[in-house]
């Protein structure tokens, strides 16, 4: 089976533009997640999956001169441009990882992947009550080209994963639920306090040419508690929400 991590990157984000390439211990966040997935061990080929849009040229710039595969595709229907990209590298299994999720967890990540294979699932991730940064899911290519034919809401093309999360008689799904009490932590970026948040993270704990992991940055806030209440009033999945919420007034005529 080929597992194919694509990392979903853009410049254009509304609340933080340019965040993937932003420093954090001197170096992109695109590149921190990039180091931190090609840890995995069961994931075969990684690409980066930006838009076609001028505005994201520099991401394309940084995997030519990194040596990362990158695949442009359609910058506001982010499905299709998983699809294609699944397509192109004859993916078998998608590890949907997100550019703003710098500390992306390869061990998790595998336990993901461990669990998807086990169980012969079309869509499997993690779930449960983890930090906000740890976020992955694995999807069969089947699955993707499924939604891909399918979906018709723009917040089924403008994410992943809702129309298949949306119809499990469909899709054969399960979860990794490995926290307990863990949800109110934050550690993804999609605000300036984000950003305060993650730069005492990698400043504490980062080193060149290895990686911290989830144990470490539980320990490192637990010596320091008011860290994470520097962004613990930004809501979570807040781009997925804002979504729903333009259907809806959509559908009300608003």
């Amino acid at each position: 089976m080929k597992v194919v991590a694509i990392i979903q990157a853009r410049m254009s984000s509304k609340r933080l533009r340019g965040k993937v390439l932003m420093q954090l211990a001197g170096i992109p966040v695109l590149e921190h997640v990039v180091q931190r997935v090609s840890y995995c061990k069961t994931i075969n080929q990684v690409v980066v999956a930006t838009s076609s849009d001028i505005s994201d040229d520099d991401i394309e710039t940084w995997c030519i001169d990194h040596k990362v595969e990158c695949f442009r595709g359609n910058l506001s229907d982010v499905l299709d441009r998983f699809y294609q990209a699944a397509k192109h590298y004859q993916a078998e299994a998608i590890v949907r990882i997100t550019a703003d999720c710098p500390v992306i967890d390869p061990a998790i990540v595998d336990e993901v992947v461990e669990g998807y294979q086990v169980g012969g699932f079309e869509f499997y991730g993690l779930a449960g009550e983890f930090p906000d940064g740890l976020d992955c899911t694995v999807f069969s290519f089947s699955a993707i080209e499924r939604a891909w034919n399918e979906s018709v809401l723009p917040s089924e093309r403008e994410h992943v994963g809702p129309y298949i999360e949306k119809n499990p008689e469909i899709f054969k799904s399960g979860a990794l639920v490995k926290f307990k009490r863990m949800s109110h932590h934050r550690w993804t970026l999609d605000e300036p306090d984000d950003f305060k948040l993650l730069s005492f993270i990698f400043n504490e704990l980062y080193e060149k040419g290895s990686i911290f992991y989830t144990h470490q940055i539980i320990k490192l806030l637990e010596i320091n508690p008011e860290i994470s209440n520097i962004n613990s009033n930004i809501i979570r999945n807040e781009g997925y929400q804002n979504s729903l919420l333009a259907e809806g007034s959509g559908r009300n005529g608003k």
